[in-house]
């Protein structure tokens, strides 16, 4: 990534030669995308109003990929990938996973056709679908179990949504998104930086596909890849070279705003938004092998991870 010069002038002006745009290339059963949500929320609520951020979904797992021989081994490999990616991210992860996701293909339709619902109803439905498999360990991987997920889930037509996930034109903008993740730009190729997530496109059966998550920063600056999981200075760096005009300064807000803005917090999320570690009084606690995860009381209401203990603590009594 370039660096801007200090000398260069800035305002907080935009920069009038062109909108600054940030594509993330995500999924939503990916764990370094998981790890990567303090930062993007972070950068969300600092671009608010003066970038268009564009969300495509890369589909990490897919319905036509061959399955594994042996699937309790698999899972269990992949439960100690995930907690090795989180002790590095140190995001939650669940206790036990319980399977790998077959497909992300069904989460995926469910976020894109959220989007028709708003900003708001997007990350919350894809925020919930990340946590299936992240804090509760069992992935939504079927259009019955993302719909399960998502019962309840406020600010959010889910009757609309299950209907909307087989809608034509949210297939095919998937189906885009797809083959656009496997289209790498030429910054995210020659991209290379030290830490365990530092190549810019991965291989697959048929070719390549970007890194995920990547974020594709665009403006009059110029165009930024950052691909796979990168701090927060990164980020702004490259912020302020595609929009080197304008300033682009993170201050923290307090815990009680953020719990209500993102109704979901991880300890990461809470130290970056607010610049402390102490929840607010009313956050409700769930406890995961990677640290607690602190929600709403609104959207604990409706939690599976909350119903899920409900359940177990009612077949013990």
């Amino acid at each position: 990534m370039t660096s801007v010069r200090p000398d260069r002038p800035r305002s907080a002006e935009p920069d009038g030669d062109g909108a600054v745009e940030i594509v993330e290339y995500t999924d939503p059963a990916c764990p370094w995308a998981w790890g990567s949500e303090p930062a993007f929320r972070l950068l969300r609520a600092l671009t608010a109003g003066r970038a268009r951020w564009r969300r495509v979904f890369g589909i990490l797992f897919d319905e036509d990929d061959d399955p594994a021989p042996d699937p309790a081994a698999e899972t269990a490999w992949y439960g100690r990938y995930i907690a090795d990616i989180a002790r590095h991210t140190r995001a939650p992860y669940a206790h036990r996973l319980r399977w790998v996701a077959a497909t992300s293909r069904p989460a995926s339709l469910a976020a894109k056709a959220a989007e028709r619902q708003g900003a708001t109803a997007a990350e919350r439905v894809l925020r919930r679908l990340r946590e299936t498999t992240f804090v509760l360990g069992t992935p939504a991987d079927t259009a019955e179990r993302v719909l399960d997920a998502l019962a309840g889930l406020d600010g959010v037509d889910t009757v609309r949504l299950g209907a909307e996930m087989d809608d034509p034109e949210v297939v095919a903008a998937v189906r885009r998104d797809h083959a656009e993740a496997r289209d790498p730009i030429p910054e995210a190729h020659a991209f290379h930086a030290p830490g365990p997530h530092g190549t810019g496109v991965k291989e697959t059966d048929d070719g390549v596909r970007y890194a995920l998550p990547t974020l594709v920063f665009s403006g009059p600056g110029g165009r930024v890849a950052a691909p796979g999981w990168r701090s927060l200075p990164e980020y702004l760096a490259a912020l302020r070279t595609v929009a080197p005009r304008q300033l682009w300064e993170a201050a923290p807000i307090g815990p009680e705003e953020a719990l209500a803005a993102y109704r979901s917090l991880t300890g990461p999320e809470l130290s970056l938004l607010t610049g402390g570690t102490t929840p607010p009084p009313a956050a409700v606690r769930v406890d995961t092998a990677g640290g607690p995860l602190w929600l709403h009381p609104d959207e604990a209401a409706t939690h599976p991870a909350l119903s899920t203990a409900a359940e177990s603590k009612s077949r013990r009594s």
